[in-house]
């Protein structure tokens, strides 16, 4: 079980890397978390969400079964979304989650 201040710190920590990927995204309350546009206004420009739970906080990615993982690194079996599960600021790094951010938002399905 992690500590509120570890686990805002984490999500703190995540929304500025997103900020540093896509400067002009919109974060969205929904489904108990924050969704991230990278087009505002726009719900299909979604590409992540950011969820905090008691054990951890889930990065996850709309389209992330398309993302490359030779390591194995995101979580999920569904058809299109995958997470990663941060247990620590140093997951953040660990995981990976620039480079999938990266991936995640070069991805930009579905927009008109």
């Amino acid at each position: 079980m992690m500590d509120a201040l570890e686990t805002a710190e984490i999500v703190a920590r995540l929304k500025a890397i997103v900020v540093t990927v896509e400067p002009e995204v919109a974060f969205i309350a929904k489904y108990g978390g924050t969704v991230v546009e990278s087009v505002p206004g726009q719900p299909k420009s979604q590409f992540c969400g950011i969820f905090a739970y008691t054990s951890h906080v889930s990065l996850e990615f709309t389209n992330g079964a398309q993302l490359d993982d030779p390591a194995k690194v995101l979580e999920g079996a569904g058809k299109h979304r995958r997470h990663i599960k941060l247990s620590s600021l140093s997951d953040i790094a660990g995981k990976r989650c620039e480079d999938f951010l990266r991936q995640a938002r070069d991805l930009k399905t579905d927009l008109p």
